[in-house]
C-alpha cells in the first residue's frame, strides 16, 4: 500500500495492469467514403448587378412619368425605346401598370409599343391587354394593336374583343364628324387585318357586315364590305 498525501491509504501502487489490445478499425463503405470526400464542390454565385450603376434606370422612370402625362420630345422617346431595347428587364421596373397603359398609348404609342412587347412573357400580360381593350378607341390604341398583330401572336379572344369594342364605340358616339372620323379609322385598320390574313374573318363576318351596312354612305365601309364579299 502506498501513503496518500493526505495520509489515507490507497491501492494505486497494487492495480493490476490489464493489457488492452486496440480496438481493430472499422472497414470504411463505399458511402463513408463519398460522405468523408464528396466529388462536388459548391460555387460561389455572385450578384452581378451588385453595385452597378443605376442611374440610367433612374433616369427611364423619371422619363415614363413624364410620358404618362404627355408627349416625349423625340430625343428623350429615342432614349427611353434604346435603354428597353438595351435591357428588356426595365419594363418591370419602369413604373408601367396596366392602369397607366392607356395613358402611355395615348400620349407615347411608340413606347408603348416596345413595352407591350417586352411584356409578352410577362405573369401579368392578360392585365395590360385587357386595360387596352377597354380604353377609350383612338388613332393610337389601333396604331397600338396593328403594330402588336403585326410583331406577335396575340390571343384571338383579345382581337375579337377589341374589334367589338371599336365597333360599339362607333355605334354609340353622338358627334358625326367624330363618328365619321372613327369609322374610317375601323374600316382601314379591320382592312388591315383581314389582309394580313391576322382574323379570320368569318369569326365576326355578321358583326364586321352589319358594321359596314350601317356607315355604307362612308366610303371606307363600302369598300371593307366589297372586301367581305370577295371572300365569301
Amino acid at each position: 500500500m502506498s501513503l496518500h498525501t493526505a495520509g489515507s491509504l490507497t491501492l494505486l501502487g497494487f492495480e493490476p495492469s490489464f493489457m488492452r489490445l486496440p480496438p481493430p478499425r472499422l472497414e470504411v463503405s463505399d458511402a463513408e467514403l463519398m460522405w468523408i470526400n464528396p466529388d462536388y464542390s459548391p460555387h460561389l454565385l455572385w450578384e452581378t448587378g451588385l453595385c452597378q450603376d443605376n442611374s440610367k434606370g433612374a433616369e427611364v422612370r423619371e422619363l415614363m412619368s413624364k410620358a404618362f402625362k404627355g408627349p416625349l420630345i423625340p430625343t428623350q422617346q429615342q432614349q427611353v425605346l434604346a435603354e428597353l431595347e438595351a435591357d428588356s428587364r426595365l419594363v418591370y421596373h419602369c413604373g408601367l401598370t396596366p392602369q397607366k397603359l392607356p395613358d402611355l398609348v395615348e400620349n407615347n404609342p411608340m413606347i408603348a409599343i416596345e413595352c407591350l412587347l417586352k411584356l409578352m412573357s410577362s405573369s401579368q400580360l392578360n392585365e395590360y391587354l385587357s386595360a387596352l381593350v377597354n380604353m377609350d378607341m383612338s388613332l393610337h390604341s389601333m396604331e397600338v394593336v396593328n403594330r402588336l398583330t403585326t410583331a406577335v401572336d396575340l390571343p384571338t379572344e383579345f382581337i375579337h374583343l377589341y374589334i367589338s369594342n371599336c365597333i360599339s364605340s362607333c355605334e354609340n358616339i353622338k358627334d358625326k364628324y367624330m363618328q365619321n372620323r372613327l369609322v374610317r379609322l375601323v374600316c382601314v385598320f379591320l382592312q388591315s387585318l383581314i389582309r394580313n390574313k391576322i382574323i379570320n374573318v368569318q369569326d365576326l363576318f355578321i358583326e364586321v357586315q352589319a358594321f359596314c351596312i350601317e356607315f355604307s354612305r362612308i366610303r371606307e365601309a363600302a369598300g371593307l364590305f366589297r372586301l367581305l364579299k370577295t371572300l365569301e
